[in-house]
C-alpha cells in the first residue's frame, strides 16, 4: 500500500513525516469529511491554516481539502485537522427561490460562495417556492434534499470528490463488497425503545374557521401492550393531511430502534458515507443479510494496514 499525503503552503509542497497514521471520516449528512495526522515540525516544514492537504493511496486520489486546526506539544509533533471544501456550508445566508431543484439550488449556492462543483445529478422534482431564513447553507441543502425525498421516494448523497462538490443519489453509489464476519474485526450493535420510537402519534391543528383543535391519532395496541404508550406529539400547519401524515410517522416510528457499527473492516477506498454496500451478520436477535447505507466511514491508515469503521443504517438500523 502506498499512502501519500502532500501539504501545499505558500506555493511549496512538502512531503511530511507523518506519526501515528492517518485517519479520514466521512458522514453521510450535513458534515464535511475531516482528515486527521500527526507531522513532525521540523526546521523546513513551513505549514499554516488554509494550506491544502491532499491524500492518495495506491495513485486514487482520495482527499483534497484545507488545514483548519493545529495543536503542537514540546516533541515537535503537531496535530493536524484538515476539512474538504464542504466546510464553508456551515456558511449562513438567507435564500428564497422559486421553481429550483435541490440540483439548481446547489448550483447556484455553489457558484455565489466560489466553490468548485463537480458531478450534479438531476433532482427532477422542482420545489414551487421556499424561502430560508438565516440558515446554514447545509441546511437549506438539506432542507431541498429532504423535501425531493418526500415527493420523489430519492435519496441523495452531497459530497466533496478530492475538490469538487458531487451530488448522486443511493442507488448509484453501491460499493460492490461484502462485509461479513471474516472481513469485520468485531461490531457494536445495540436495540432499544427509549429514543426516537413511539406506537402512538397525536397531532393537532388549531381550525381557524371551526374555531375547534382537530385531532388525528394514530397508534398500534400491540406494541402499545408491550411497551406501554409511547407517544409522538405534534401540530400541523396549514394544508397537512392530519390523518395520512400521522399513519406515516406511525409506519416509522413504531419498530425497535437498532444501532450497529462494524470496526476494523478490511478496508476499501471506494467506500464512503453515502454509498450502499453489501452486509451479512448474524447479530443474535436478529440476521441482516441486505444492502445498507453508510451513515459514518472512518478510514485508518496506520504502518502498511487500511481499515475502516462503519456506522450502518437501514430498515430498523438507525444512526
Amino acid at each position: 500500500m502506498n499512502v501519500e499525503l502532500y501539504i501545499e503552503s505558500d506555493g511549496i509542497c512538502y512531503k511530511p513525516v507523518v506519526e501515528s497514521g492517518i485517519e479520514w471520516t466521512t458522514v453521510r449528512k450535513a458534515t464535511p469529511s475531516k482528515l486527521t495526522f500527526r507531522v513532525v515540525q521540523d526546521s523546513i516544514l513551513a505549514i499554516r491554516e488554509g494550506s491544502a492537504v491532499r491524500l492518495t493511496v495506491d495513485g486514487v486520489n482520495l482527499f483534497y481539502g484545507f488545514i483548519f486546526t493545529r495543536k503542537r506539544n514540546k516533541e515537535a509533533l503537531v496535530e493536524i485537522t484538515a476539512y474538504d471544501q464542504l466546510r464553508y456550508l456551515n456558511n449562513s445566508d438567507t435564500y428564497v427561490y422559486t421553481s429550483k431543484t435541490a440540483a439548481d439550488l446547489l448550483k447556484m449556492i455553489v457558484s455565489d460562495f466560489q466553490l468548485n462543483m463537480g458531478m450534479v445529478e438531476d433532482t427532477s422534482y422542482i420545489i414551487p417556492k421556499k424561502a430560508e431564513s438565516n440558515k446554514s447553507l447545509f441546511d437549506i441543502i438539506q432542507n431541498a434534499l429532504d423535501e425531493t425525498l418526500l415527493n420523489t421516494g430519492k435519496m441523495y448523497c452531497l459530497y466533496d470528490e478530492f475538490g469538487t462538490l458531487c451530488l448522486k443519489s443511493i442507488e448509484s453509489m453501491k460499493v460492490g463488497i461484502l462485509v461479513d464476519a471474516q472481513s469485520g474485526q468485531n461490531y457494536d450493535y445495540s436495540s432499544s425503545i427509549d429514543s426516537d420510537v413511539y406506537n402512538q402519534i397525536k397531532l393537532t391543528f388549531d381550525n381557524e374557521t371551526t374555531g375547534k383543535r382537530d385531532v388525528y391519532m394514530a397508534k398500534d395496541t400491540g406494541t402499545i401492550n408491550q411497551w406501554g404508550i409511547l407517544q409522538y406529539y405534534d401540530t400541523l400547519k396549514e394544508g397537512e393531511n392530519g390523518q395520512v401524515k400521522a399513519d406515516a410517522l406511525l409506519k416509522y416510528y413504531n419498530r425497535v430502534a437498532r444501532k450497529l457499527k462494524v470496526s476494523g473492516v478490511v478496508g476499501d477506498s471506494r467506500v464512503r458515507a453515502g454509498c450502499l454496500i453489501g452486509v451479512k451478520l448474524d447479530l443474535g436477535d436478529v440476521k441482516v443479510q441486505n444492502w445498507m447505507l453508510c451513515e459514518k466511514v472512518t478510514h485508518t491508515f496506520h504502518h502498511q494496514e487500511h481499515t475502516m469503521d462503519l456506522t450502518l443504517i437501514g430498515g430498523d438500523f438507525v444512526a
